[in-house]
């Protein structure tokens, strides 16, 4: 038997394709105008740049508690002048707020976020004027972190690596004078950490280790204060390493250029004994 041709007409589904899709189109494109009238409110919200740096300024001044010291809320500072990065990248206020931030973390002493900031300073604007300040705050970071003289002086290194770099690019800068008072006492502190190490060698009688560390002492840091005693402990090695002719020349050395000082006396004493 033939199927009915009116049967199949009337079992067609219906064409609901074309409306369906106009609903959607027609709700999307309300969310779409939704969206960027939600977008522009928010953008006309934000406040204009001077004021956003303005108010960041402000926050760092602190408020004073019972009239004793300001308390500052360095997170809202932060939070104000990252506005500007975000919504004013190209304005006249960027640079100085990024500056501010790093000075925020410092003031925080957070000195990793701090040292990131103005190392990202100096490496993307290497003309402007602030990179001396940037590079003697990147070493100031490190210095603050420098444990004591029988630890591990890697912050040491690093802030010497900043000055190194402030003092050969930039000689006349303003910063450079503070960057070489601070490079004497991080020369310094390197010198005390080759003594301390050569004398730990020194007291378990491991004579060549403690001499490679005090002619470090002498060839890489003269000048600081510490020669005497280097010239003298190296003196003591030799002597103990049986090379008695070359201890007695250092010891004399140190009794004619450093006679008032301890290791002298101590040097007369073996020259005494020698004889």
């Amino acid at each position: 038997m033939q199927p009915n041709s009116h049967s199949i007409s009337h079992s067609r589904p219906r064409p609901l394709a074309r409306p369906l899709a106009c609903a959607i189109g027609l709700a999307l494109a309300l969310v779409s105008v939704t969206g960027c009238a939600t977008d522009t409110a928010t953008f006309e919200d934000v406040k204009p740049a001077e004021d956003l740096y303005a108010d960041g300024l402000e926050i760092l001044k602190g408020r004073k508690v019972l009239w004793l010291f300001p308390i500052v809320n360095y997170d809202a500072a932060i939070e104000s002048f990252q506005a500007i990065i975000d919504n004013y990248p190209y304005s006249d206020y960027e640079l100085r707020a990024q500056l501010k931030i790093a000075d925020a973390y410092f003031e925080d002493e957070r000195y990793e976020e701090a040292l990131a900031y103005y190392q990202d300073f100096a490496d993307l604007h290497p003309q402007h004027p602030s990179v001396p300040y940037t590079l003697l705050r990147a070493a100031q970071c490190h210095f603050n972190q420098i444990e004591s003289v029988d630890r591990d002086q890697s912050a040491t290194f690093e802030a010497t690596d900043a000055l190194e770099k402030l003092i050969r690019d930039h000689p006349y800068a303003k910063e450079t004078r503070e960057g070489e008072e601070m490079m004497l006492r991080l020369r310094t502190r390197l010198a005390q950490n080759m003594l301390h190490i050569g004398d730990f060698y020194l007291e378990r009688t491991h004579w060549q280790s403690a001499a490679a560390r005090y002619r470090r002492v002498i060839d890489e840091y003269p000048g600081l204060g510490l020669d005497a005693r280097a010239l003298y402990r190296l003196g003591v090695c030799l002597e103990n390493m049986r090379r008695e002719d070359e201890a007695l020349r250092l010891y004399h050395v140190v009794v004619e250029n450093y006679a008032d000082s301890a290791a002298a006396r101590r040097a007369r004493s073996r020259i005494a004994q020698a004889e």
